[in-house]
């Protein structure tokens, strides 16, 4: 099966970033390459774009939509916080960073990230890395398990999901997401669900096996250090984790004193410079006619921070 993904948001991103002809850009979850053929397109006839991707079926699928645009375009694969080193700091003119999963990491059933089709518990993003989600799911202790279905997931059934994985495994290992799936349906609570009840934990142990809000944390500090003065961070999220994560740090760059804590105290404060400010007060939404093209792309906000 080819790996084809819809980028989102498209539009919105390019008028956020502005790219133009000899600009320097960053893609840092490069997929498809989509996100970043648009980039390079408005950036011609010498615009720059790096692109980086820890999947590498993405790579290989972006390095063939890119070809054609030779030497103005460099590919690697890795996490995108790792682009430091790699890309020059303070040389960047625009930072791209869209997170989550992608069509076809969901539709390939032998990368165990969808719920929906039978497949092996893998849900590696980046495929030469050890951890996979069979090892979470038949190794980790009870209360680890539980904890982190909580927090990554706010799956309030938690405790009763991670003792039944736990009974289950003693029996036989669980390892496809169809076992998976349906131990978590029947450990819940009866009711209605407007999504699938097993949805919450497959994305907490996605987190999990991918390290992705550490990531994320790192990614942002990364782009940071890698925008020049006026170049501007874009990033897209898919849940409330990553946004809360983004706001946070956007809130942080944007004002202008320090604390010497972990709590605000407006007498403790100590003045300075903002680092960044937000371009947009609010979060960017699809609209109807994308979503109606696009239903993935309905969970997702676009938020932008330019580098003072």
């Amino acid at each position: 099966m080819e790996f084809s993904h819809q980028p989102v948001l498209v539009e919105e991103v390019i008028k956020a970033l502005q790219p133009k002809s000899g600009g320097k850009y960053l893609d840092g979850t490069l997929g498809g390459g989509g996100h970043a053929e648009v980039i390079l397109r408005e950036s011609s006839p010498d615009g720059i774009l790096w692109g980086i991707d820890r999947d590498q079926s993405a790579i290989e699928a972006a390095s063939s939509r890119l070809a054609a645009f030779g030497n103005r375009v460099k590919i690697k694969h890795g996490t995108y916080s790792s682009a430091v080193g790699w890309v020059t700091a303070r040389t960047m003119d625009g930072v791209l960073l869209d997170l989550g999963v992608s069509s076809p990491q969901l539709d390939f059933r032998d990368r165990g990230f969808s719920l929906q089709v039978e497949g092996p518990l893998d849900m590696r993003m980046d495929r030469t890395q050890s951890l996979n989600a069979v090892q979470v799911i038949n190794e980790w202790p009870e209360k680890d398990l539980a904890d982190a279905i909580w927090k990554f997931g706010g799956e309030r059934d938690s405790r009763r999901i991670a003792r039944s994985i736990v009974r289950a495994r003693e029996e036989k290992a669980i390892e496809t997401t169809t076992q998976l799936s349906a131990l978590i349906e029947k450990a819940k609570r009866r009711g209605k669900y407007k999504k699938h009840p097993a949805i919450q934990v497959f994305q907490a142990i996605r987190i999990v096996v991918n390290d992705e809000l550490r990531e994320l944390g790192k990614g942002l500090e990364m782009a940071y250090g890698l925008l020049k003065s006026g170049g501007r961070l874009a990033v897209i999220t898919f849940h409330s984790l990553e946004d809360r994560l983004v706001k946070d740090y956007g809130n942080i760059q944007a004002r202008d004193y320090d604390i010497p804590g972990d709590h605000d105290v407006p007498i403790q404060r100590i003045d300075r410079k903002p680092y960044m400010k937000w371009v947009y007060k609010r979060s960017i939404k699809p609209s109807s006619g994308e979503i109606k093209i696009n239903p993935r792309a309905r969970s997702a906000q676009l938020r932008v921070l330019e580098k003072i």
